[in-house]
């Protein structure tokens, strides 16, 4: 499995795997772990290199020198010129470094693409995958669009870009990828979303992209874990899973942390749950409540020295229906399908935690333990940070995913760009291939109405 971030707004990792024997890496850490109380970067850090912790392989970062990350020329702010990008030098960079780690593979399971969906890169994205797709069309291509809550500097014009390079990177690159998920802590992708997502247990700044980068990895390091553990599925299956009929793009869901009370069951902590689950939007593609999902693949992680069904002496009376179940699947399907309950079904219980080591940002509730769970009584002050975290998520192919690309659709389409925004188009695409992505964006949604395939017909003229 090879990882290809295409950064603007990327994701840091909450405990990357190192390298056995690597001596130096290993001092380096411990060092880093006995300064995780007293850290604080949130007023020194910039741009996701500030604080990326994995080392990276030499080959593994190709530079783009014609566009500035900061600044007011120079900048990559259009699909069109992110699309440009990918030609000559560039692409022959590219293949030659793609080849290198493909050729040290033992067993090639796809790519994983982390791409900004707001800005150029969802141009430069869309070609890497089509790339991708011409070469490697038999392994899974799992693409993430990552967007920021709030980008700095902002105009009115540019949250229009924003907008136009989302409708138009998701078309692209769910088109050219196995799936596709957005992945966001905003409110929606249009120009005046709602408020961003909110954690019952989590204090995070949603306008520093050191915090939202942060949230939004340690939900991966749950989302991608079905095709990375040892004997698992390939990605290219759980892709065909979710994908069913061609719904190529999803929603995740999230509960960073799982709330669970140190010393309780899976049942408790379940029971808590049973008016609403406990996971929020990660992307801006809220549940509709009505229990309509086609498919839906559903991880938690980090039980680990918790119990996972509830220990009932004789002739005691449950004091819920999971808590008369016999294994942890059975109690995490049974809560599942209380919410959706003829959606197909697929569940991951892993009980390693995430690891939360520097420097991931302390933005945790002071009611929560070390190891990431609740208790009653909130911590005094300079006790232990969290350092792990038990963690619930949901990828989702449903009516709700169709309702958000409509949204999406509406807002770049009602926009005439050649007198709105006549510059976003000067390097491309031209002005009959973008109404066909806009199309295609609106036939794509129309995919996620009930029992409806994936087609060409265009016998609905509105959504």
């Amino acid at each position: 499995m090879i990882s290809i971030p295409v950064p603007g707004h990327n994701v840091q990792n909450p405990g990357p795997a190192l390298p056995a024997g690597a001596a130096s890496v290993d001092t380096v850490n411990s060092q880093l772990a006995r300064v995780q109380k007293g850290y604080r970067l949130e007023g020194s850090v910039k741009v996701w290199s500030d604080f990326l912790r994995i080392h990276l392989h030499p080959r593994s970062v190709s530079v783009i020198h014609q566009y500035n990350h900061d600044g007011e020329a120079h900048r990559l702010e259009t699909f069109g010129q992110g699309e440009a990008l990918l030609q000559g030098p560039v692409l022959e960079e590219l293949e030659d470094k793609l080849h290198f780690f493909v050729e040290e593979c033992d067993y090639l399971q796809g790519f994983q693409v982390f791409c900004d969906l707001a800005d150029g890169f969802a141009g430069l994205g869309s070609k890497v995958t089509e790339m991708l797709q011409d070469s490697y069309g038999g392994r899974g291509i799992l693409t993430w669009g990552l967007v920021p809550v709030s980008h700095p500097d902002t105009t009115p014009m540019k949250e229009l870009y924003h907008v136009l390079n989302c409708a138009l990177g998701t078309v692209s690159m769910a088109a050219n990828s196995s799936l596709f998920c957005p992945l966001t802590l905003r409110g929606g992708l249009g120009r005046r979303p709602s408020c961003p997502i909110a954690f019952p247990h989590l204090n995070y700044n949603p306008s520093l992209w050191y915090h939202s980068s942060s949230v939004l990895a340690l939900a991966l390091d749950a989302l991608t874990l079905p095709y990375r553990l040892k004997d698992s599925a390939p990605m290219w299956q759980m892709a065909d899973t979710l994908a069913a009929s061609g719904r190529k793009v999803v929603a995740a869901y999230g509960a960073m942390p799982f709330p669970m009370m140190h010393g309780a069951s899976l049942p408790d902590a379940l029971g808590d749950c049973a008016d609403a689950l406990p996971w929020k939007p990660l992307s801006a593609c809220p549940e509709p409540g009505d229990g309509r999902c086609y498919s839906q693949l559903v991880t938690l992680k980090g039980f680990e020295g918790q119990k996972l069904i509830s220990s009932l002496a004789p002739g005691t009376q449950p004091a819920t229906p999971l808590h008369n179940l016999h294994s942890g699947e059975d109690v995490l399907e049974s809560y599942i399908r209380s919410f959706y309950p003829r959606s197909p079904l697929a569940l991951q219980l892993v009980p390693t935690p995430s690891a939360l080591t520097p420097p991931f940002p302390q933005i945790f509730s002071h009611f929560l333990t070390p190891q990431g769970f609740l208790q009653s009584q909130p911590l005094p002050p300079g006790s232990q940070a969290v350092s792990l975290a038990p963690v619930m998520t949901s990828l989702q192919s449903g009516p709700a995913v169709g309702l958000w690309m409509s949204e999406l659709h509406r807002g770049s389409s009602a926009v005439d760009i050649r007198r709105s925004a006549p510059s976003f188009l000067s390097q491309g695409p031209e002005m009959a291939d973008y109404k066909d992505t806009l199309e295609e964006l609106r036939q794509l949604g129309h995919c996620y109405r009930d029992d409806t395939m994936c087609c060409s017909s265009s016998e609905d003229n509105d959504d």
